[in-house]
């Protein structure tokens, strides 16, 4: 039987769920999950929970912050004048955005505090700082 392996691009089905029991996700909403292990295309503990699995292996796996999105960090967090947001923009707490690394690239942020001069958005990942339990199922090696 063949046994996923680092660099085999590979078809699951996961369910993730947090320590509360609440669903953050699940493939089995819109169909398997396609990636190739060790690419960089999931998170560590991710690629880590399926190597080693057979077709038609079932899994759970606990994921901690460090194999995950990484431990929630304060200075993440980024005053940001008012003045250099859209005018039309009035940002409430917790409010998800869309801005840009010094290289272009999006990232999604979260509005943290807003006052009348500044706004702090938090860059760190929704699910920075929490332990993420996943169902796994290895439907196909494709390679």
């Amino acid at each position: 039987m063949t046994t996923a392996k680092d660099g085999d691009r590979v078809r699951v089905h996961y369910t993730l769920t947090l320590d509360d029991g609440t669903q953050i996700d699940s493939s089995r909403d819109r169909g398997p999950f396609e990636f190739q292990i060790g690419s960089g295309q999931v998170i560590k503990g991710f690629d880590i929970g399926v190597t080693g699995m057979n077709v038609g292996d079932e899994r759970s796996v606990i994921i901690e912050p460090a194999d995950g999105y990484g431990e929630w960090d304060e200075n993440r967090i980024v005053k940001v004048d008012r003045k250099q947001l859209p005018p039309t923009l009035s940002p409430e707490i917790g409010q998800q955005l869309m801005m840009q690394t010094a290289m272009g690239q999006p990232i999604p942020v979260t509005v943290h505090s807003v006052s009348d001069t500044h706004v702090d958005i938090d860059a760190n990942h929704h699910l920075a700082g929490k332990r993420l339990n996943f169902d796994i199922e290895l439907l196909e090696i494709l390679d």
